[in-house]
């Protein structure tokens, strides 16, 4: 963990950027996996995880990798700071500027974001108990990111999706 208030200013913002071109590139790389460029799509995705491989370095200096409990306690923080806070400021400021697809995208990620706060305080249960989560299938909407275990519902309850979009892990 670095000790210096610059360094680690430094390492929070190349945190973040290593992490955003990480995002982007898979993006782009689904993007040209689409338009039929299979070997652009590899070297975006190799790429991208080459800046994983960075913003996991920078994270690690940052003193931000913990136990599995200790990161589940950050998860929740996370999750709960977006479902309690972030999303219902963005949301208000998208209604005032009228900017309906912004207002779209948030009410979905709010949606998910509380589900995924549930799932990381129960997967916490099983952690501080020394055991692993027992978990079925993770269903996941492409449109919205609603999450769901165990079965897709036959349409996403928030925007619609036929089950047969979700992507399950």
């Amino acid at each position: 963990m670095v000790k210096r208030k610059m360094t680690q200013q430094n390492l929070e913002g190349a945190y973040a950027g290593e992490s955003q071109a990480h995002m982007k590139y898979l993006i782009f790389s689904e993007v040209a996996e689409r338009e039929g460029k299979p070997n652009i799509a590899r070297l975006f995705k190799a790429i991208s995880f080459a800046e994983q491989v960075h913003a996991t370095n920078h994270f690690r200096n940052l003193g931000h990798i913990n136990d599995t409990v200790k990161n589940l306690d950050a998860a929740i923080a996370g999750e709960t700071f977006e479902v309690e806070e972030m999303y219902p400021a963005y949301d208000a400021v998208a209604k005032l500027q009228e900017e309906k697809e912004a207002q779209r995208g948030i009410h979905y990620a709010l949606e998910a974001e509380k589900i995924h706060a549930e799932m990381y305080k129960k997967a916490k249960e099983a952690a501080t108990q020394g055991k692993d989560l027992e978990l079925g299938t993770v269903y996941i909407c492409p449109v919205c990111g609603y999450t769901v275990e165990n079965e897709a519902p036959q349409f996403c309850p928030v925007c619609g999706a036929p089950r047969e979009k979700f992507k399950g892990f």
